[in-house]
């Protein structure tokens, strides 16, 4: 479990996090959600005892990363947006290194770390030397050293960045499967990835939280209708607006002449794709395209950081 408590980073006149508070239980994944710049990547600096906070504390499994190291740092992995690997040593060497820093006793550091290997991926890879591996292996790597010495949480920051979509899947899948048994926090500003990754999300926001929500809570609530419709503007915008229970109707850019593009938004009661066939098929205006989205992630991300 990890519990961040008012916490907040000054750099001089700069305050990179102000009174951010969260909390992370075993067994789920917690999204931290933010554009570039928002505090991410500087509140898991301050999580993993990489930086002070200039106020505020953080406990991990109840220890202060900062008051007990030792003790705080025994339970936490930790993987950075860029893994600093060793090139000169192989996959195995490395992983072994690893285990000894995170004081796994020698003579269990062989078992150990193949079981690493083998739940990373990275059994067929032991003797590959670092510097000759892809970007994907080398972020498996990453992923394992961080899983040396069985720690109880793992903090993630950008672990699929720069994949392509196969490495990305193998490494989502990865996380998944570690997500039963540690509590992982988990950092991107990709919403499709949070969304399928986490059970938790927090936004930040210049250096504040601005949701703190299940993500089954979230969402679900509204639908978006994005239609290419063929008629008259003047007399099409104006009937669309009168649909039941229709929370919003925003014109999209449409280069055919004589089409309009819409995205309708409609409250959970609503019935849209209904809605506009029968008002489209009453006005002869057919529909060339109509597209349904669940009010996602997304919406809850610009609604959050909107000024």
């Amino acid at each position: 479990m990890v519990e961040v408590l008012n916490v907040s980073k000054r750099y001089g006149r700069v305050e990179a996090l102000r009174g951010v508070s969260l909390t992370a239980h075993k067994g789920r994944v917690l999204g931290l959600l933010g554009q570039n710049g928002a505090g991410k990547t500087t509140l898991l600096n301050i999580i993993t005892g990489c930086l002070a906070p200039t106020a505020g504390s953080v406990k991990i499994n109840g220890s202060d990363p900062l008051l007990n190291p030792s003790q705080a740092k025994r339970t936490l992995g930790y993987m950075p947006e860029h893994p600093p690997l060793y090139d000169e040593m192989t996959v195995e060497e490395y992983l072994r290194f690893a285990a000894a820093l995170k004081q796994v006793p020698r003579a269990e550091i062989p078992d150990h770390v193949r079981g690493i290997m083998r739940s990373t991926g990275l059994t067929e890879m032991r003797l590959r030397l670092l510097s000759h591996l892809s970007k994907g292996y080398r972020q498996r790597v990453g992923l394992a050293q961080a899983l040396c010495g069985n720690p109880d949480v793992l903090v993630l920051d950008e672990p699929t960045v720069g994949l392509d979509p196969k490495q990305i899947t193998e490494i989502r899948t990865l996380i998944q499967s570690l997500s039963t048994e540690h509590t992982i926090i988990f950092s991107s500003h990709i919403l499709p990835e949070v969304r399928q990754l986490c059970d938790r999300v927090v936004i930040l926001h210049k250096g504040e939280v601005k949701l703190d929500a299940d993500l089954s809570n979230i969402g679900g609530g509204s639908a978006t209708v994005h239609c290419r419709i063929q008629g008259e503007p003047k007399k099409l915008t104006p009937a669309l607006q009168h649909l039941d229970d229709l929370q919003s109707l925003q014109a999209l850019p449409s280069s055919d002449p004589g089409v309009i593009a819409v995205s309708l938004t409609f409250g959970k009661t609503a019935m849209p794709e209904k809605q506009v066939f029968t008002l489209c098929s009453a006005l002869g205006a057919p529909i060339l395209r109509m597209t349904r989205h669940e009010d996602d992630l997304e919406q809850i991300f610009l609604q959050a950081i909107a000024e």
